[in-house]
């Protein structure tokens, strides 16, 4: 072994001479340190400036999810909007003769696509055609109340989503927590106030345990989430149709139909506009999803365990090295996601349907959820604007196919569409011109390269 304070040689004695160090002579000038091993040397030109903070930040907003979600939005309407016109006649008569006088088939399309849309805004948001600002903002209030579901169901949903879950039996988590919260709300005789929460409470966790069972058989056989859930689906309906068949249970009593009573008031959601104007379908339901939003909102971003959460969604295999609970996130998040949709089940029978429901009460929420959740970008703030979204096209819909003969299916369709481009972010790009998030920024030219 060498002595370390031994010098370690030169090239020229053959010994270890470090490449690193080099040797100065007397009056030389020292060149630039070389780089670090490891490092690949980069070439710095001091001539090209650093790329701007608002250069950084549009570059951001063009690469982002949320810009994706608002064009795919604007596509959905652009179709939507050749699908008016096709379907209008006014439009098929001036095409027939469309060489002759052009003018008056685009006059008849933009009369079609204008008259629709304006009957989808005055039915959704507000109606300038009314004489009080209360009967104006009525749309509104009804574009809310169809949303309310919607966005319960679209947390929880995306809750799920954010686990590495496919949630997809929202119908049946729906329908069970809507037949105990039903039930209790017909058939038990309680305070107001407290009679309304204990089947709040009551529809929540019917909704969360039908939820869990899929979560257990993940965890503990493995089965998939989303044939589990499906068949769930199937196993709530028939379940629900036999109570509503059955005397004594949920169908009403001296009735052959099969229908429940009607709520009690004690358990009725209160109105939250009944103050401005007697007619508003608004209902605390809608104070319960804002306020189901702010806890996901929590919960994922602020919670222990929502880190858990979104660590299992990412890489479950890494987070069971790290030391979590994989199986016991799996349980936990269709707990709250059943929960979530529970509540969706809650305010179909508590705040929009309380004269008795049937099997249908779900209306396709649970399914509807999914595509909210999608266009939320699974978080909960997204979320809820999606719901408030859709929320305006189920209570707009109704306007425009009253209004100006719009098929009520052009609706559904730019609903699809708008889920169609969602999972699609490189058609979006490419139609509008955005940059690739995966593809690294131009390097601008320095002031020499542009000289040359």
């Amino acid at each position: 072994m060498s002595d370390p304070t031994e010098p370690r040689g030169d090239a020229s004695a053959g010994g270890d001479l470090d490449p690193d160090v080099a040797i100065e002579e007397p009056g030389a000038i020292a060149p630039d340190p070389a780089p670090s091993r490891g490092a690949p040397s980069k070439p710095v030109d001091d001539d090209v400036p650093p790329p701007s903070k608002w250069h950084t930040m549009l570059r951001q907003i063009a690469t982002g999810n949320a810009l994706i979600s608002v064009l795919s939005v604007v596509l959905a309407l652009l179709v939507g909007a050749i699908m008016i016109a096709f379907t209008d006649e006014r439009v098929q008569e001036t095409a027939g003769y469309f060489f002759a006088r052009p003018g008056d088939m685009l006059f008849a399309v933009w009369d079609s696509v204008a008259g629709a849309y304006t009957a989808l805004f005055q039915g959704s948001v507000y109606n300038f055609r009314r004489d009080t600002f209360a009967a104006g903002i009525r749309p509104l209030t009804e574009t809310l109340t169809f949303a309310t579901p919607l966005i319960a169901g679209g947390l929880g949903v995306a809750l799920a989503f954010r686990v590495g879950m496919f949630n997809i039996g929202g119908r049946g988590q729906m329908l069970i927590a809507a037949s105990i919260a039903g039930w209790i709300g017909f058939a038990v005789d309680l305070p107001w106030g407290l009679h309304m929460l204990v089947a709040l409470i009551g529809g929540l966790v019917g909704g969360a345990i039908w939820a869990a069972i899929a979560g257990v058989l993940k965890a503990r056989t493995g089965a998939h989430e989303v044939i589990v859930t499906i068949m769930l689906n199937y196993v709530a309906f028939y379940l629900v149709s036999w109570m509503l068949r059955t005397p004594g249970l949920l169908q009403a009593p001296g009735s052959s139909n099969p229908k429940t009573p009607a709520m009690k008031d004690s358990a009725i959601f209160p109105g939250l506009l009944d103050w401005l104007a007697p007619g508003y379908n608004l209902h605390f339901g809608f104070v319960i999803a804002l306020a189901a939003t702010v806890l996901v909102w929590w919960i994922l971003s602020r919670s222990s365990l929502g880190f858990k959460f979104r660590a299992v969604g990412i890489n479950p295999n890494a987070a069971r090295v790290a030391g979590i609970n994989v199986k016991g996130m799996y349980v936990y998040a269709m707990l709250i996601s059943g929960a979530l949709l529970g509540l969706a089940g809650v305010n179909q029978v508590l705040g929009t349907v309380t004269t008795g429901f049937t099997a249908g009460i779900d209306a396709g929420i649970g399914f509807d959820a999914i595509t909210v959740a999608l266009l939320g970008r699974s978080t909960p703030w997204g979320t809820f604007a999606a719901g408030i979204l859709f929320g305006a096209f189920k209570a707009g819909g109704f306007s425009m196919q009253a209004a100006e003969g719009v098929p009520i299916e052009i609706v559904l369709v730019v609903q699809s569409l708008i889920v169609l481009f969602i999972a699609a972010p490189p058609l979006v790009r490419t139609i509008f011109g955005l940059p690739d998030p995966s593809a690294k920024p131009k390097r601008r030219k320095s002031a020499k390269e542009v000289a040359k």
